[in-house]
């Protein structure tokens, strides 16, 4: 028996909220930037999965989750510039500490 558009489904909506309550609950910026990541794979997983259920075979469907990994990738890269900054500055990654970008 092979997984359904359910089973995707379950687990695109598992990994959203578990994003959501990583984002919500944590106060280090690395852990929620991770759970960023989280919350884009369960999109780009929502997509995959309508595609391969409902329009298979069309390559057009495969655009969006590469454009999702993309600017995962970029935001990453961003994002981590900032924390590596904000760690040099401030010595530590608290998200209370890191509210103003001021001096």
């Amino acid at each position: 028996m092979s997984p359904g558009l359910e089973h995707y489904l379950v687990l695109a909506a598992l990994l959203f909220s578990f994003g959501v309550f990583g984002l919500l609950t944590r106060r280090n910026l690395v852990a929620m930037l991770l759970c960023v990541e989280l919350v884009l794979n369960a999109a780009a997983l929502n997509f995959v999965a309508f595609h391969r259920f409902l329009f298979r075979g069309d390559p057009a469907g495969v655009v969006f989750p590469i454009l999702i990994i993309a600017v995962a990738a970029a935001e990453a890269a961003v994002a981590l510039a900032v924390v590596i900054s904000l760690f040099r500055h401030r010595k530590n990654l608290d998200a209370r500490a890191a509210d103003s970008l001021s001096g």
